[in-house]
C-alpha cells in the first residue's frame, strides 16, 4: 500500500471509531482507533521517504522502532509527540 492508501484506510477506521463511541462500543471505538494511528504512521514512515523495511513496519513493535527511528529522531516529527507514539501501541 502507499502512503495515501493507508491514510484513506486510517480515516476510515478514525470515522468507525467515532461511530463506535456514539454507539457506547468503547471497546469497538478503542480498536478502530488503534488502527487508525497504525496506519497513519505507517503512511508517515512511507510518506517521509525513510528506508525503513516494509515488513518492519507491519508489526506493531517494528512501526513503533521504526517511527521512533525515522520521524522522530531524525526532528520530522517533533520530539513533544515522542509520549504519544509509545502509548499508542502500549
Amino acid at each position: 500500500m502507499n502512503a495515501q492508501e493507508l491514510m484513506t484506510k486510517a480515516g476510515r477506521a478514525a470515522t468507525s471509531a467515532s461511530l463506535l463511541l456514539e454507539t457506547g462500543d468503547m471497546e469497538g471505538a478503542c480498536d478502530r482507533a488503534y488502527y487508525a494511528m497504525f496506519n497513519a504512521a505507517r503512511a508517515a514512515l512511507i510518506a517521509s521517504g525513510s528506508q525503513a523495511p516494509e515488513d518492519v513496519a507491519r508489526s506493531h513493535n517494528g512501526l513503533i522502532s521504526a517511527f521512533s527511528l525515522h520521524l522522530v529522531k531524525t526532528a520530522m516529527v517533533p520530539a513533544a509527540f515522542t509520549w504519544l507514539r509509545l502509548r499508542w501501541f502500549r
